[in-house]
């Protein structure tokens, strides 16, 4: 789980802080937020470190919704309760929200064009490669634990390969996490002295 910090740390951002930071993040990372998001929040403005990145994204993928959207509540809560979940979403949605609607507008009006549907490829191309370049910079900081290998390749394996339902893999791999989670910590407790 995640501590949270004091509120005297030097890393809890105000709540203008924390609206401008998501409302960059959601214009910068439009097509693909979750990149943006990671360098913001990690190496930016480092109101979290990588773990704890890597624990919050997880949580925001077994949540209904966004991922990202998910992760701004828990992190606006985090650090300024109700108020701070609200600033941190509305911050990520509302320029999204305007560009959208405004190309929406766009669209319907040249949604024929050639040159329209070649940009919008290269847009999704783009998109996809920011996403891959995040799962191999998680993946480089991911523990190297045989139970972490093991549930990643059987994630991998059930999804790409078998093509079974997200939910399933999630309902199935998600307690087997925590159980394997739950066991390592355990045992490093036991190997620093404490509970057994």
């Amino acid at each position: 789980m995640i501590p949270p910090r004091s509120p005297d740390s030097a890393f809890v951002p105000t709540r203008a802080e924390l609206f401008l930071g998501f409302f960059k993040t959601g214009l910068s990372g439009f097509g693909g937020v979750m990149p943006h998001a990671r360098r913001m929040l990690v190496e930016d403005r480092r109101w979290l470190d990588d773990r704890q990145f890597t624990e919050l994204l997880s949580l925001g993928q077994t949540l209904p919704g966004p991922n990202i959207l998910n992760m701004a509540v828990v992190i606006g809560a985090r650090f300024h309760g109700w108020v701070g979940s609200v600033l941190a979403a509305l911050g990520l949605l509302s320029a999204p929200l305007v560009i959208v609607l405004s190309l929406a507008t766009l669209y319907g009006r040249f949604a024929h064009s050639a040159r329209l549907i070649q940009i919008l490829a290269a847009v999704a191309a783009a998109a996809a490669g920011l996403v891959l370049a995040t799962g191999g910079r998680l993946a480089t900081r991911m523990d190297r634990d045989a139970g972490s290998i093991f549930i990643l390749v059987v994630a991998f394996l059930a999804n790409f390969w078998l093509r079974l339902p997200l939910l399933g893999i999630l309902l199935v791999l998600g307690p087997l996490s925590i159980g394997l989670a739950w066991r390592s910590l355990r045992r490093e407790q036991r190997a620093q002295g404490g509970a057994p």
